[in-house]
């Protein structure tokens, strides 16, 4: 028997769910309309963002049409308005600097939210000077080297030596020094929620699927691929092709617990039910769920009820999983000569006229869509410290690739992250080249419509 109940790898809550016929009618005159002229309605926001409150508050519900600028300048305009009625004070903290992490988590695990969101101050121990900014920048820094120290066994790279985290599902051994490792969870999303509060940017990247956990956007299976390239590329290949007589599996999941091999039924009585041609893109969905989610439930609830204290739901619920990154870790300093001086290419020369129409287009990008197309081909805006020569892939350094993308022109460009490719059709001017190329840095594949 097949499972039941798998075809998403996350319900996505009623407010996600698509408005209905009646709505999308209702208001399909203005979403033709913004399509076609969203940048002159993203000037008319950027002159007053009140009229996302008024005339264009439509606009609110199609996310996508809405750039990140304006996005940010909200948000900001929204932490503003909800301190405006927090009582005066300040939050002091004091620390040694050898031991940053455990003093701050002691000083404030037992905080209010309110609290928390007072003025920051603050101190090292021993130390002269006084926190007027520089301190509290300093402390966020160092926080977030920590937050990742593997030492701290919280937090997993992923891919394997990756530039991304997600949480280590084995993280319980740290209860081994007495104190719930879910309590560091909660207490790492105030972190968080603290730096997006206060407006400092950290050195902290995740995982895709943890900022859509972040979000409470829905998941796919295509998520894994930050998580486990290899793996999504297996699961792939298990839908593309008919698996009869050729895989042995059944609804489990296998884990590893220091070296323990532990075996988790997918659904009740998953280790007596094959995974067949019939059932396995439930087996697909079930799999993805409980890479990203179900191994690592209890220590992302922690996380985001230590981070939502902090940050409301309905504030960031306008930013994708990308535009999250940039506003946790800030725009990053994208140098496009050396990104084009370590760019391999196959099916074009460097010569070829889509290469020089792309990086012609490219150098015209403002800073955002400079970290949207490193995200979309890298995973991440996160730029390595020796810059591109040093980019990672799956399987190590991997250099930037652009790839010769053959069918049909009209297509947008595609991308393979864990071999940080790009996937370029050959379009027949630079015009088109650029606009099918903002298309899927700023859309996606996805339509348009009230989320």
């Amino acid at each position: 028997a097949a499972p039941a109940g798998a075809s998403a790898v996350r319900p996505r809550r009623a407010s996600d769910a698509p408005s209905g016929p009646a709505d999308r009618a209702k208001h399909a005159p203005f979403v033709h309309f913004a399509e076609r002229h969203a940048r002159l309605l993203n000037a008319y926001v950027r002159r007053s963002h009140a009229l996302l409150e008024g005339s264009l508050a439509p606009l609110m519900r199609l996310h996508k049409l809405i750039d990140f600028d304006n996005k940010r300048t909200w948000f900001r305009a929204k932490v503003r308005a909800h301190d405006s009625e927090r009582p005066y004070g300040t939050l002091r903290v004091n620390v040694r600097r050898e031991h940053v992490f455990e003093d701050s988590f002691h000083q404030l695990r037992s905080r209010t939210p309110e609290e928390m969101r007072l003025k920051l101050s603050v101190q090292f121990t021993g130390e002269e000077g006084i926190d007027a900014g520089g301190l509290s920048r300093e402390w966020f820094q160092v926080m977030a080297r920590e937050i990742f120290d593997p030492n701290l066994a919280l937090f997993l790279p992923m891919p394997e030596g990756g530039a991304t985290f997600q949480p280590n599902p084995n993280s319980v051994i740290q209860s081994d020094r007495g104190i719930n490792h879910l309590d560091y969870f909660r207490f790492v999303g105030r972190i968080v929620g603290k730096a997006l509060h206060d407006g400092q940017l950290i050195d902290a990247y995740f995982t895709r699927s943890f900022y859509k956990h972040m979000l409470g956007l829905q998941l796919t299976y295509e998520d894994i691929e930050a998580v486990d390239p290899a793996y999504y590329k297996n699961l792939r290949w298990m839908l593309e092709n008919d698996i009869t007589d050729v895989l042995d599996l059944t609804f489990t999941a296998e884990s590893d617990f220091f070296g323990r091999k532990e075996q988790r039924e997918l659904v009740p009585g998953g280790r007596n039910i094959r995974v067949t041609e019939g059932n396995k893109q439930e087996y697909v969905n079930l799999i993805a769920r409980h890479t990203m989610t179900t191994s690592i439930r209890a220590q992302i609830n922690a996380f985001l009820e230590g981070f939502w204290q902090l940050v409301p739901r309905h504030h960031i619920s306008i930013f994708n999983d990308n535009e999250l990154e940039l506003l946790i870790s800030g725009l990053p300093d994208v140098d496009i000569a050396d990104m084009r001086a370590n760019t391999e290419y196959t099916g074009y020369g460097a010569g070829s006229p889509v290469v020089r129409w792309f990086w012609e287009a490219v150098s015209e990008l403002g800073g955002e869509d400079k970290a949207l197309l490193l995200q979309f081909v890298t995973g991440t805006s996160k730029v390595p410290l020796d810059g591109f020569k040093a980019l990672q892939g799956i399987g190590g350094p991997q250099r930037f690739q652009i790839h010769k993308a053959y069918g049909n022109t009209d297509r947008l460009p595609s991308a393979h992250t864990c071999f940080n490719q790009l996937d370029l059709p050959e379009y027949p001017s630079k015009e088109q080249l650029r606009d099918k190329l903002m298309v899927a840095l700023r859309q996606g594949n996805s339509g348009f419509g009230f989320a």
